[in-house]
C-alpha cells in the first residue's frame, strides 16, 4: 500500500526528475536476472540531492510513526537501504542496524551489523521492491536473531504480483511511498513518455517475463 496519494505523486515526480527512474520501452534495460525491462530504478541517486533526500527521509519517517507505533530499531537492507535507513533512524532518534545480503566471510561473520537485542521491535527500510526476495531475506535474518519485524517501508515498489505473494507468505506488511502506477501516471502527465509508451509500460507490469520474451 502507498503511504499517501500526495507522497506517491511527489516521490514519483522526484524520482523521474532526477532520473533515478529511467523509462525506455523501445530500448529496454537488462536486469541482472537477464529479464528485459522498460524501467530502471536506482533510488540512491536521490542521496545526491539534499532537498529531495530530506523529503524522502521525512516521508519514510512519517510513515513509520503513522503505521508502526512502538518501533524500537530501524534496519536498513544492504546496500541501497542502508543510507536511507540511517537517515530515518537519525530523524526518529532510534538505534540503527543493517542487514548484509550474506554473512561476512571474515571477522565476526555477522549478517546483522550493529546491536540488535532479542525481542526488539524493528521496522525495515528498503529503497526498491521488485520481487521482494532480497528484502525478505533481511526480514528472515532479523527474525532469526529473535527480534520482531513490525513491517517494511520502501521508497518505491514495482507492485508486481510475485512481490505481493512473497510478502503475504512471510506475513510482513509493506508500506511504499510510491509505486509503479503512480509513477506511470506522473510520467504521462509530465510528458516523460507518450501514451503509446504507456501501453507498453502497463503490459510489462502485467507480465514482465512475457513482455521481456516478446522484446527479444
Amino acid at each position: 500500500m502507498n503511504y499517501t496519494n500526495e507522497a506517491a505523486e511527489k516521490v514519483a515526480a522526484i524520482l523521474l526528475e532526477i532520473k533515478a527512474i529511467k523509462l525506455s520501452p523501445n530500448n529496454p534495460f537488462t536486469w541482472a536476472s537477464g529479464l528485459r525491462s522498460p524501467i530502471y530504478c536506482d533510488n540512491r541517486v536521490a542521496l545526491s540531492y539534499p532537498e529531495k533526500r530530506t523529503y524522502i527521509k521525512n516521508q519514510l519517517s512519517a510513515a513509520i510513526k503513522d503505521k508502526f507505533e512502538g518501533v524500537e530499531v530501524i534496519a536498513g537492507v544492504a546496500t541501497a537501504g542502508v543510507p536511507q535507513g540511517a537517515l530515518v533512524a537519525d530523524e526518529l532518534g532510534l538505534p540503527f542496524v543493517y542487514i548484509r545480503s550474506s554473512a561476512k566471510a571474515h571477522g565476526m561473520t555477522n549478517k546483522i551489523e550493529g546491536k540488535l537485542n532479542e525481542g526488539e521491535k524493528v521496522v525495515v527500510i528498503e529503497d526498491l521492491i521488485s520481487t521482494g526476495k532480497s528484502s525478505l531475506n533481511a526480514v528472515d535474518a532479523i527474525r532469526d536473531a529473535g527480534a520482531e519485524v513490525m513491517g517494511m517501508v520502501a521508497i518505491f515498489t514495482y507492485g508486481l504480483d510475485i512481490a505481493e505473494k512473497n510478502f503475504l507468505d512471510k506475513e510482513c506488511s509493506l508500506v511504499a511511498l510510491s509505486d509503479y502506477n503512480a509513477m506511470i501516471s506522473k510520467a504521462v502527465a509530465d510528458n516523460y513518455v507518450t501514451s503509446e509508451d504507456e501501453m507498453s509500460l502497463l503490459e510489462w507490469r502485467k507480465d514482465p517475463k512475457k513482455w521481456s520474451d516478446n522484446i527479444q
